[in-house]
């Protein structure tokens, strides 16, 4: 379905310094967002988010803040994998979990979880 104009006024709210042939392409990325994203409405907002501050702060800008969020969120992710591995040895050691009753918990595979125990 393709976002209206209306819509994308709303959505940018009154301080968006937008030119009116700046709000026409941005229309037209949220159309094309919104078919490349189908019913992921995380993904579409955060692309269009990215669409409306290239036009707004530039290229420059924009990349180094999402390519710091993005190292920022794998580091974060490295750290939980290592947490949770170390609960998983810990709690499978001791016969507290199962492989496939940790992994469920965890979010994860039980191959990851029997990779994490030395078994792959």
């Amino acid at each position: 379905m393709s976002m209206q104009r209306y819509e994308l006024e709303a959505w940018l709210g009154d301080d968006h310094n937008l030119t009116d042939d700046q709000i026409d392409e941005l229309l037209q990325q949220a159309d094309e967002i919104n078919d490349r994203c189908g019913n992921d409405q995380d993904e579409a907002r955060e692309a269009l988010t990215a669409a409306y501050r290239l036009l707004s702060e530039g290229p420059d800008a924009v990349t180094a803040d999402l390519a710091q969020r993005r190292a920022a969120a794998r580091a974060a992710e490295a750290d939980a994998l290592a947490g949770l591995q170390q609960i998983a040895i810990t709690r499978i050691g001791r016969g507290d979990a199962t492989e496939s009753g940790f992994a469920r918990q965890a979010g994860v595979d039980r191959m990851t979880v029997r990779k994490w125990l030395g078994k792959s």
